[in-house]
């Protein structure tokens, strides 16, 4: 009688284990309160230059926040400085390109590079400028899958083989653009664009920066 008692008391906790591990499968892992780290490196925020604070200001005033690969590069203002010209020279200055032209190069590399930060920041920005929230997701898990149109498709797949495999770009791959309408200068700017984010991209993957939360909703 006792080795049958104590039997079924041990069927009860294994049974009793296996319900408690069926619930915990079911359970969404506990959030970290407060935000995420902006990236894996411990570095100290320099001192603001008049014209990055005036920038960071511009920034939460237009947007709400201040993107966190600008804050990555804060501990060395010349090198925000430099980081940000660029940028914006080439995402926001006058260009045969639109903005949402040079943001679809943006994701395209980036989901060639698999770049977390690049891909949930400028993929947000192609739901927002484009509209079309699905065209987004497209882009980001695979260009190839949507309707482009001809322009758009020549654009990315150079963009791509840059990325890829640079020293292979010959002339028939800039004849591809010209013949879909882009200008020699337009072609210069999708090679700087792509160019960029090859480099940011792999920046932003080697220290683990993350994205600021708000991109992951915005143009949904």
């Amino acid at each position: 009688m006792a080795k049958a008692k104590a039997a079924k008391e041990s069927t009860k906790k294994v049974k009793g284990k296996a319900k408690d591990k069926a619930k915990q499968v079911g359970e969404m892992p506990a959030r970290q309160d407060g935000p995420p780290p902006v990236m894996a490196l411990n570095l100290s925020q320099a001192e603001l230059t008049p014209g990055i604070a005036a920038y960071f200001e511009k920034c939460r005033e237009k947007i709400g926040y201040v993107p966190n690969v600008l804050l990555a590069y804060a501990h060395d203002m010349a090198k925000l400085e430099a980081f940000a010209g660029m940028y914006n020279d080439l995402m926001l200055a006058p260009s045969g390109l639109s903005k949402l032209e040079r943001e679809m190069i943006a994701v395209a590399v980036s989901a060639e590079n698999r770049c977390f930060y690049c891909l949930a920041s400028h993929g947000a920005a192609v739901r927002v400028l484009s509209g079309d929230p699905v065209l987004g997701e497209l882009l980001v898990m695979n260009w190839r899958a949507a309707k482009l149109s001809k322009r758009h498709r020549a654009m990315l797949t150079f963009a791509t083989k840059m990325t890829r495999a640079s020293a292979e770009i010959v002339e028939d791959d800039r004849d591809a653009l010209r013949k879909a309408g882009f200008s020699e200068r337009d072609i210069w700017d999708i090679a700087a664009v792509a160019a960029f984010f090859n480099m940011s991209n792999r920046l932003s993957s080697a220290l683990d920066m993350r994205p600021n939360v708000e991109y992951h909703s915005d143009g949904r």
